[in-house]
């Protein structure tokens, strides 16, 4: 049974996934400071979150980032699942970036110095994006493989038995005409 990922894949699974796992297990242990910290960034972009304890919220944001990395370093996650996790997580990454006021230059989309930390996770929106496109895209559904599968097989027996007709045919002749 092959694994549902192809070697090409490897490479971004592996930068992004080891990336993130290693932040969420970061923050796993962090401090009241840096709970507070994180909070309150999120939560002046997110207004929703200012209800969530800046504790809670960084065991939530930690547990979310496990989660996330560990789908990416598991083989057997199908690529666009893994791609659409990591699109959505980037997504709330960029939507920090994009909402934030001094992460960009006036007018631009350029960061500015304090932009330039989450500014640089837009590559984890291109792996997200690349892996989910590679899953649904390159690669049929699997009853369309399998049919595929089913088909080449059965034109390969009708090839064979092609082959051995013109064999029995061609003995057949050879046979009848030695016999005249």
């Amino acid at each position: 049974m092959a694994l549902p990922i192809t070697l090409s894949e490897i490479g971004p699974r592996i930068s992004a996934g080891a990336f993130i796992l290693n932040s969420g297990l970061g923050k796993r242990a962090a401090d009241d400071q840096t709970a507070a910290g994180l909070h309150g960034f999120a939560s002046g972009t997110y207004p929703f979150l200012k209800d969530v304890e800046p504790k809670q919220f960084v065991q939530a944001l930690s547990t979310a980032e496990i989660a996330v990395g560990a789908a990416l370093l598991t083989p057997f996650v199908p690529t666009a699942l893994a791609g659409a996790v990591l699109t959505g997580f980037a997504g709330g990454l960029l939507g920090l970036y994009l909402r934030t006021p001094g992460m960009r230059k006036e007018g631009s989309l350029a960061p500015t110095e304090q932009g330039l930390s989450i500014a640089k996770d837009v590559w984890l929106l291109g792996i997200g994006v690349g892996l989910l496109t590679r899953g649904t895209v390159d690669r049929g559904p699997k009853r369309v493989q399998k049919a595929a599968k089913t088909l080449a097989k059965a034109n390969k027996r009708v090839s064979r038995a092609e082959a051995r007709a013109e064999r029995r045919t061609a003995r057949a002749a050879r046979a009848a005409a030695a016999a005249a």
